[in-house]
């Protein structure tokens, strides 16, 4: 009697791939992308310190406050909604469409007249933006191989690294320059608008999305162009089942709500903690009495950090797992910022803010690595998307709470909160599932109304 094997998916035959050029190709494009939003997200601190000390418009701290929310509120509203769409039209235009949103609306930012004005572009800024993090990375992730995959997309989320480096660089040259310096800063933000074309000719479409839609011949021509990129034979795989995108209720059916409110929990902490503290930085510091290019040198030295921080998480996330490096980073996240509110000199500011960067960072990387992670492939940027919007609401309210924090305690106190909102997300870090080697199809459960 002849033994007979199973037939190879697609999934899995771009998993048994080691990482090929066309996987580089991959992490740089999306990669690219990230840093040009990170570049943004990053140059709106700087604007506001130069905004505070120029008094341009009389802006007041208030003002201030929502001119850097707004745009979290627009990142809410785009990361949802994003989610939603890239289950449904797919990864690869979602992304490439929120790009162009995004670029063309920082373009216009520098041409702002007024306040609102100011926070109108900013809104609309953020609405592109939300939806590509978690689109990106979800786009990634289903492409890369199952044992370096949680490496692969800290990869990806280093190129923020980057990004608020170049905007720190910015902030440092070109915005104390003159008083119209945050103009010149934001205008080089819209350099999105025109990657958008590159991104939706020159990536490919996600193999496990294009399979729950039926676009069978697609998802056999995107495998075998990773395939023949690491010099490996095609096989047959056989037709796979189209399944409809369930919807966002889906999240919280038995069998994903204890997952999806774990991932909420901690995507809320790390968004209040970080943009609470890294969006407000140079007017802090500017506040304790540092000069404005004293302030973003120090800002720009305390990005460096995030470097290593991500090449750290990368090494450890296929070692020790992915729980374990997020919730150690998040821990050290929380030694850092209690550090810093006990920092009492120009050294000791600099010194625990790098550790605070080098933790932060290196434990978003390993949030973005989890987060497609913990769903299947019908729900996953539905999911991603729902988290990266729900974690956005306190990034909402952080910069709305820094003002009267500072008031009531100074910067000790506003750095403790923070320290206390990274403890939370590092004790939820237990709730997640731990997928380590395993492929996107292992153990996650199918949710009960889609299951059905």
């Amino acid at each position: 009697m002849t033994a007979t094997t199973s037939p190879t998916t697609r999934a899995e035959r771009l998993d048994r791939l080691p990482f090929t050029r066309e996987h580089g190709r991959l992490v740089f494009g999306s990669g690219l992308g990230w840093a040009l939003d990170a570049m943004d997200v990053g140059l709106i601190s700087f604007v506001l310190a130069a905004l505070a000390a120029q008094q341009q418009w009389g802006v007041t701290s208030s003002e201030l406050s929502w001119i850097a929310s707004i745009g979290f509120i627009g990142m809410a509203v785009g990361a949802t909604a994003g989610g939603l769409l890239a289950d449904r039209i797919g990864r690869r235009q979602v992304f490439a469409l929120t790009l162009l949103v995004f670029g063309l609306a920082t373009g216009a930012a520098a041409l702002s007249w007024s306040v609102g004005a100011l926070m109108v572009f900013r809104f609309l800024i953020g609405l592109g933006l939300g939806a590509e993090l978690p689109v990106a990375s979800t786009l990634v992730s289903e492409f890369a191989p199952a044992r370096v995959r949680g490496r692969v997309v800290v990869w990806l989320e280093a190129f923020w690294a980057l990004g608020w480096t170049l905007a720190a660089l910015i902030g440092f040259l070109v915005v104390p320059g003159s008083d119209a310096g945050w103009r010149w800063a934001l205008a080089l933000g819209a350099l999105p608008a025109l990657y958008a074309a590159v991104v939706r000719w020159g990536l490919p479409e996600s193999v496990r999305f294009l399979e729950t839609r039926g676009r069978v011949e697609e998802a056999e021509a995107a495998v075998r162009r990773f395939e023949q990129s690491a010099g490996v034979a095609p096989v047959e795989s056989p037709l796979p089942t189209p399944v409809a995108a369930p919807g966002p209720r889906a999240l919280w059916a038995t069998g994903t709500r204890l997952r999806t409110a774990a991932l909420w929990t901690v995507w809320f902490s790390i968004n209040f903690a970080y943009y609470g503290a890294f969006i407000w930085l140079p007017s802090l510091l500017v506040a304790n009495g540092f000069t404005l290019t004293k302030s973003f040198g120090y800002t720009l030295v305390i990005t460096l950090a995030q470097l290593p921080g991500y090449a750290l998480a990368a090494y450890l996330i296929e070692r020790w797992g992915r729980r374990a490096t997020l919730a150690t980073f998040l821990a050290g996240s929380a030694l850092g910022a209690g550090m810093f509110a006990a920092a009492d000199s120009d050294t000791t500011v600099l010194v625990t803010g790098m550790v605070l960067s080098f933790f932060n960072l290196g434990a978003w990387g390993a949030l973005y690595a989890v987060t497609p992670e913990v769903y299947p492939t019908v729900l996953r940027a539905t999911g991603a998307g729902a988290a990266a919007g729900f974690g956005r609401l306190a990034s909402i309210a952080a910069p709305l709470c820094v003002p009267p924090l500072v008031d009531a305690g100074g910067t000790g106190l506003v750095f403790g909160t923070f320290s206390a909102f990274f403890v939370l997300g590092a004790l939820a870090t237990w709730g997640l599932p731990e997928r380590r080697g395993q492929t996107l199809e292992d153990d996650v459960p199918m949710p009960s109304s889609v299951a059905a």
